[in-house]
């Protein structure tokens, strides 16, 4: 279980990280509960955080009023004020959509999940611009290893329309070597796409120094 902001030293607290070392210092939690400001009192605002960080994993950009406001803690003013945030910060970074030259250039957008101790299998969903269109968590693992279906990668992209996916998972435990499950969920999901007329761009791992591109590899 994760510290609660009254455990953690004041200089190391989200407000005063975030002065000290700037924003990139902070994990997607602390982020959260620098936007939230506060919990409530039942609900720490980094548990609170911590719950926000699972919906919007699972959500991408896609996360609604409706989606933050289920949580105690979270009215409309936090929940405006974090769907603000997002909005601002894809208009003024990409304001021309988050363009994929080569499959490789998809770790910007997700290397910040090679913190995560747990093993998590993302998809993103690409239009036939090479424009991102979303990036979700579709399954969160054991520290090696994250099962994944062909038909939950494929669930969201079908619905957001996508000409292709690219995929991707840390590996928490370290190198970035593919396993035999990394291999056989490859060819798997490029079958699948193959049907559904959704292209498998690349299949990347990553830790926080390293990738492996399959497509880069030859293997795809």
């Amino acid at each position: 279980m994760g510290k609660t902001i009254a455990q953690i030293p004041k200089d190391d607290r989200p407000r005063e990280k975030l002065l000290r070392k700037g924003a990139c210092a902070l994990s997607d939690q602390e982020l959260l509960a620098v936007l939230l400001g506060k919990g409530t009192a039942s609900m720490d605002v980094m548990t609170l955080a911590a719950k926000l960080v699972r919906l919007m994993d699972e959500k991408g950009l896609r996360v609604t009023a409706n989606d933050l406001t289920q949580f105690d803690g979270v009215g409309d003013a936090k929940a405006t004020l974090v769907l603000a945030a997002i909005e601002f910060a894809r208009r003024r970074i990409k304001p021309e959509g988050s363009r994929i030259e080569t499959p490789a250039d998809l770790l910007p957008h997700v290397r910040h999940y090679a913190d995560r101790k747990q093993e998590h299998f993302l998809c993103a969903s690409i239009n036939g611009a090479n424009e991102i269109l979303n990036i979700r968590v579709v399954s969160m693992g054991l520290i090696d290893r994250s099962p994944v279906h062909p038909r939950e990668v494929f669930a969201d992209a079908l619905t957001d329309r996508a000409a292709a996916i690219i995929v991707a998972h840390n590996h928490p435990s370290g190198g970035v070597e593919p396993s035999v499950s990394d291999i056989q969920i490859t060819a798997q999901l490029r079958a699948a796409g193959n049907i559904l007329g959704i292209e498998l761009l690349d299949h990347i791992i990553f830790n926080r120094a390293d990738y492996f591109s399959f497509l880069e590899a030859g293997r795809l």
